[in-house]
């Protein structure tokens, strides 16, 4: 399924990404990419989103399976969405979450690297950019395209 191979050269990237700036920069590293506007900098999350729930790696690689086992499981099954519209999005949302998950089993933390330098917002990696892109597709699929794309079946 086409899905899934995207899903896992996302997953690539982001490993790859991650390993890169584990290897290249100390930890709490800085460089500026973009003066102004984007830089690296190498973060251990051991939380969530802004670090919120610290600590607690084992709970959140416990949903984090959980969350990426379902979305597989409904991205396979249609249980969500059936057209490309909506099975896209779904897409990114599951390479982020498994990219995530692997950094939680494997490391005990989250390797974050993107700093956005014009405004103060947490550091985040390139699974978190397909869960928060994938977020906002799934929304505009289900809020402008779901009642005429989605047979009734699955739109009830």
């Amino acid at each position: 399924m086409i899905y899934f191979f995207v899903a896992a050269l996302l997953v690539l990237a982001d490993q790859l990404v991650k390993l890169a700036i584990r290897s290249a920069f100390a930890l709490g590293e800085s460089t500026t990419l973009i003066p102004g506007v984007l830089g690296l900098t190498y973060v251990q999350n051991t939380g969530m989103a802004f670090s919120s729930l610290s600590s607690q790696t084992f709970f959140l690689t416990v949903v984090s399976l959980a969350a990426s086992v379902a979305i597989g499981v409904a991205l396979a099954k249609n249980l969500l969405f059936s057209h490309p519209y909506g099975k896209w999005p779904l897409t990114l949302i599951f390479a982020g979450a498994v990219g995530n998950l692997i950094d939680r089993a494997f490391l005990g933390f989250v390797t974050d690297m993107i700093q956005v330098l014009f405004v103060n917002f947490a550091v985040f990696n390139v699974a978190d950019c397909c869960v928060v892109v994938g977020g906002i597709l799934v929304a505009v699929y289900v809020l402008f395209f779901w009642e005429k794309l989605e047979p009734k079946e699955v739109n009830k």
